[in-house]
């Protein structure tokens, strides 16, 4: 809690923002001491310290992000702070004065990167230079207050080894994952919000063969693989006149003729699908891609309403998703928030439609066969592994 009056600390804060830079602790502390504060040094220290916190960088989030074990900082009211540290959502002892400091904070991050924010631009969607996500949505659209939702890229790399020792994924898995890889089969990795898509998606390119060119298409850039030959693209949203953007979609076509030997799509929620379907129909093999689904079984259904708004009709999507898509890698959060592999699934025809039928099943660590396993077994060929 502030040793200052409310009224103090708005008057510091509208003369320091006039300022052309950033403010230092040192410009607060004068800036205090010419306003006739009168504290002792120590606490005329701390008072710029914290007032310092709230008026640069992530402010009172700044400890949070700095966590190295934090994968996402929400804000919902500025009494309302969470934190997600893979165990599922947590409430954290930090608050915010009132809706204008969270507003303030919003539009601080906003314009680090880039992009505007104000009552004509209420909401955005952008990332920091270290790669931290911002979302942000301001009252009134925001009813309880601005909300600011922030996701922390990962600090230290994922590999097989790691995800079997924090349980994603039973040991006895981990030939199939290799021999997915290997057989270049084009994979869809799914799940709900924050269920590891973007980690995994990373693991398998770090398993991809160093000889091999990856190009990756994301909307906004999370992934940096282990490898040595990786072609990033990042789409472009409109600036403030409505003018520039780049889509995903337009970067997928621009990827094809890259000569990549992996075609990475970050994550499929538009009218790229339709592109990247194209691709892995057209000699585009080993290909990789994530998106939102609720099972592995919807994924037929998902596919079709992104196809639907792209303007492909079902016969069609079907019968590409058919011949270009071989596996459905699925991803859940146990009840504990705890992210693994819940299953691997194959694309087959059902008559016209395609249906994806699990092959192997992911239960408290044991391995269960499935109806898709020989299909997998055949997709993989000699790089499946060998049969108890």
């Amino acid at each position: 809690m502030s040793l200052l009056d409310s009224s103090v600390l708005d008057r510091i804060r509208g003369q320091l923002v006039l300022s052309a830079s950033p403010p230092s602790i040192t410009d607060v502390a004068l800036a205090l001491r010419d306003d006739g504060v009168l504290l002792d040094p120590e606490s005329l220290l701390l008072e710029a310290d914290r007032l310092h916190g709230e008026m640069s960088g992530a402010g009172l989030l700044t400890a949070l992000l700095a966590d190295p074990t934090v994968t996402d900082v929400l804000v919902t009211a500025p009494d309302r702070v969470w934190v997600d540290r893979g165990r599922g959502i947590e409430r954290v002892d930090v608050t915010f004065a009132d809706d204008l400091a969270v507003r303030r904070l919003a539009q601080r991050l906003a314009a680090a990167c880039g992009r505007r924010l104000d009552d004509a631009a209420p909401f955005v969607d952008a990332r920091l230079s270290d790669g931290t996500r911002v979302h942000a949505v301001l009252s009134p659209l925001a009813v309880s207050g601005t909300c600011v939702s922030l996701r922390v890229p990962r600090r230290r790399g994922f590999d097989l080894a790691s995800l079997v020792a924090c349980r994603s994924i039973p040991e006895q898995l981990v030939p199939w994952i290799h021999a997915i890889v290997r057989a270049r089969l084009a994979v869809l990795i799914t799940g709900g919000t924050g269920t590891g898509k973007t980690t995994w998606l990373s693991v398998l390119l770090d398993l991809v063969d160093p000889r091999e060119r990856i190009v990756i298409v994301e909307d906004s850039a999370e992934l940096v693989p282990e490898h040595p030959h990786v072609v990033r693209l990042e789409a472009r949203p409109a600036n403030i006149e409505g003018a520039g953007a780049i889509t995903v979609r337009d970067l997928v076509r621009q990827a094809l003729r890259m000569r990549p030997d992996r075609l990475v799509v970050g994550e499929v929620r538009g009218a790229e699908v339709v592109e990247l379907l194209a691709a892995l129909n057209t000699g585009h093999e080993g290909g990789y891609a994530t998106v939102h689904a609720n099972s592995a079984g919807d994924v037929p259904a998902r596919l079709e309403a992104l196809g639907r708004a792209a303007g492909l009709d079902r016969e069609a999507l079907h019968a590409q998703v058919a011949a270009g898509l071989d596996l459905v890698l699925h991803l859940e959060r146990a009840p504990d928030g705890s992210r693994r592999l819940a299953s691997l699934s194959v694309a087959q025809r059902s008559g016209a439609l395609v249906e994806v039928v699990d092959a192997l099943v992911i239960r408290d660590q044991s391995i269960h066969e499935g109806p898709g396993l020989d299909h997998l077994r055949s997709r993989l060929g000699a790089w499946a592994p060998k049969e108890d």
